[in-house]
Order: C-alpha cells, then sequence, then structure tokens
C-alpha cells in the first residue's frame, strides 16, 4: 500500500503541477506555536516578478474576512450587550431598509438565512464609496427569511456596516481594536502600507498587472478597501493566534480584553443553527460547518470542525473539540479562476493529511 502523502508533500505536488503559485501551512492544537509549518512556491510569479513565498509573506485573505474581522466585531458587541443577535438589524442600521427587511436579525445575517441575495456587481455601476453602501442595505430580499441558506456577501456588507453604526468608528479600527491588537496579531490589517508590496501574495491579473496589497474583491475596492465580507490582509502566523483562540481553552471576555471568545459565545457560534432550512447550509454563526456545501475541510477532520475559506486561495479551520487548526494560505487566483486552478481538492487533502499528522489517526468526518 502506498504510504499516504504528508500535508507538506500535497503542497508542494500542487505547486510543482502549477494548481497555486505558492502557498504557506500553518497548523497545530490549542496553542499558536504552528506544529506543522510549511513554505513553498512563489508569491508573485509572472512578467513584472518572480519573488519567492516566504513564511512572513501578506496575503488578501478575501472573504476569511467575515470571520477574522466581522464575526468577533459582532460577537464583542453581542457581549457587552450593545447588539442583540435576535433583535431586527435595522433597530442597529436604519439604513437597512425594504419590504420585509425588518424581520432580518443579527442572527440571520451571521447565518446566511437573511433572504439576501449572494451578490451584485455594485463596482460595475458605482464608484462612490457611500453610494456603493447604500446600495447594498437597500438591496431587496430574494427569499423568505429564515427559511433559505443563500451564502450572502450582501449580508456581511450589511452586518459590517452595523458594527461600524453601533460602535462608532470604522469596522477596520473595530476589529484592530477588539481583535488583531489584543492577540498580536500585527500584520493582519484592511489597507495594507505601500511599503510592505514587497511581501505581499499578488492575486489575479487586471488588464495585465497583477493585484499586489489593493483588495482583489471588486467590490470592496470600489468600497474604499474596508468592508465587512472582504479587504483584510494578514499572515499565517497572524491567523494561527486568531485560530488557537477558537481553538484553544482560553475563556476570554467576548471578544473583550484578550481577544478571545468568551466560551458560551464561542459555543454559539459553532452551533449549527441552519439544519431544515433549503440550500445545503450547516452553519452556525460566520462559521461553516461539517457538511456544509462550503465545507473546506473534508475527509479526516473531526466532525465537530468548523472553517472558512477566501476566493483569494485561503482557507482557516478550527476544532474546539479536539483542540486542532489549519492554516492554509495560498494565492491561486494569481493564476487565474480556472478550474485547473481551484483549491477545493487541495484543501481537504491537505486537511485530512493535518488530522492524521496532528491526531494520529483519521477522524470520522
Amino acid at each position: 500500500m502506498a504510504e499516504t502523502a504528508t500535508a507538506a508533500e500535497l503542497i508542494d505536488r500542487a505547486v510543482e503541477a502549477g494548481v497555486v503559485p505558492g502557498a504557506v501551512l500553518a497548523a497545530g492544537r490549542r496553542q499558536p506555536e504552528p506544529l506543522l509549518w510549511h513554505v513553498a512556491g512563489d508569491a508573485q510569479r509572472d512578467a513584472d516578478a518572480q519573488r519567492p513565498m516566504t513564511a512572513d509573506t501578506v496575503f488578501d485573505l478575501a472573504s476569511l474576512t467575515k470571520v477574522v474581522a466581522t464575526l468577533p466585531a459582532l460577537l464583542h458587541l453581542a457581549g457587552r450587550g450593545e447588539v442583540g443577535l435576535d433583535e431586527p438589524a435595522c433597530r442597529y442600521l436604519p439604513a437597512f431598509t425594504g419590504p420585509g427587511k425588518d424581520r432580518v436579525t443579527v442572527r440571520q445575517l451571521l447565518l446566511h438565512t437573511s433572504g439576501l441575495p449572494d451578490g451584485r456587481k455594485y463596482y460595475r455601476r458605482l464608484s462612490d464609496p457611500a453610494e456603493i453602501r447604500a446600495a447594498a442595505l437597500a438591496e431587496p430580499l430574494v427569499a423568505r427569511t429564515g427559511e433559505v441558506f443563500c451564502y450572502s456577501d450582501i449580508g456581511f456588507i450589511t452586518l459590517g456596516e452595523l458594527a461600524a453604526a453601533v460602535a462608532g468608528c470604522g469596522l477596520d479600527e473595530l476589529a484592530r481594536a477588539v481583535v488583531c491588537a489584543p492577540l498580536g496579531m500585527i500584520t493582519t490589517r484592511y489597507l495594507p502600507p505601500a511599503r510592505w508590496a514587497g511581501r505581499i501574495a499578488a492575486t489575479e491579473p487586471v488588464r495585465g498587472r497583477a493585484k499586489v496589497g489593493v483588495v482583489h474583491d471588486e467590490n470592496t475596492e470600489a468600497m474604499g478597501g474596508v468592508a465587512g465580507h472582504a479587504g483584510l490582509f494578514g499572515t499565517a502566523a497572524d491567523l494561527a493566534r486568531y485560530a488557537s483562540a477558537w481553538a484553544g481553552d482560553g475563556d476570554g471576555a467576548a471578544w473583550a480584553g484578550d481577544g478571545a471568545p468568551a466560551r458560551g459565545l464561542r459555543a454559539e457560534a459553532l452551533r449549527c443553527q441552519t439544519d431544515g432550512l433549503a440550500g445545503d447550509g450547516r452553519r452556525g454563526l460566520g462559521w461553516g460547518l461539517r457538511g456544509d456545501v462550503w465545507d473546506n475541510m473534508g475527509d479526516g477532520w473531526p466532525a465537530s470542525g468548523a472553517g472558512h475559506t477566501g476566493f483569494t486561495g485561503t482557507s482557516l479551520s478550527v476544532d474546539p473539540g479536539t483542540g486542532l487548526w489549519a492554516v492554509l494560505l495560498t494565492n491561486a487566483v494569481h493564476f487565474g479562476r480556472g478550474s485547473v486552478n481551484s483549491v477545493v481538492r487541495l484543501r481537504k487533502q491537505v486537511h485530512a493529511a493535518v488530522a492524521t499528522e496532528l491526531l494520529g489517526s483519521p477522524q470520522a468526518g
């Protein structure tokens, strides 16, 4: 019988086959110090430059923004009693208007069960950030609230605006204050400075030139780089700190003070709340759970795991049951959006290998 490939070997093969330009893997158990660490390939590989991937390469995290910035910001506010998860979103954000939207709760937005559509290409017709935000908040529902799971960028744009309105500051400032600073995530932020360009992984070419340090998501770029659904940049080491806060034994104060989730809020966020709904979703608050239509964990990962992915090629997974966590950051989209560069299979293979290497045997999925 052929020996099972390690996580590092799987990543190296994907780089050699041209599936991804490069990758950084960090994985561990409970503590933020990785037990597995692997760097491979290039941060940029095109006519403009060939830069090797490094341990401190900064990635466009894409939709990981939803669970690394927006979710903890909302949990912080909920833990302080400033936001009620089961209160209508319009209570905190009056501009969230339209037929039936007065019944949409903060929880339903976090679960992607609000009835909002998945996304709209606002950037094609609007250029002013305020106009895009207004359009998103006025977006009509397309399904009955609470009955259908539909992964919605618009829902998380709304949540980002809601969190900022309640906190009285920008979402970038809020995320930095309640998550990044307490956890020591010193290289995770919206709007990376120009001096970081040489350490940022390139993403998709636009008009013949790869984006480097400019957010890949077009709506977020048109919104000025800060949004609830995308826009965050960060490193694998920083995300290791974040992942361990979810997978570890810490009992922080609702994302206040030490940056870690209080156990009650963590358990609530990781509890499946979409069983029986249309749409193939198994969702907690923000997080996708095992068996979700977007499950990035695959065979071998514990059944109690939770994860999220980003369009640029990023992913983050946690399992408080075993303390297992994994961060796999790639810049797959730098090579384009075609199926050849899909990281779906690689993610699942790497997660299975991580589970085997760190837990000793494949886990029931």
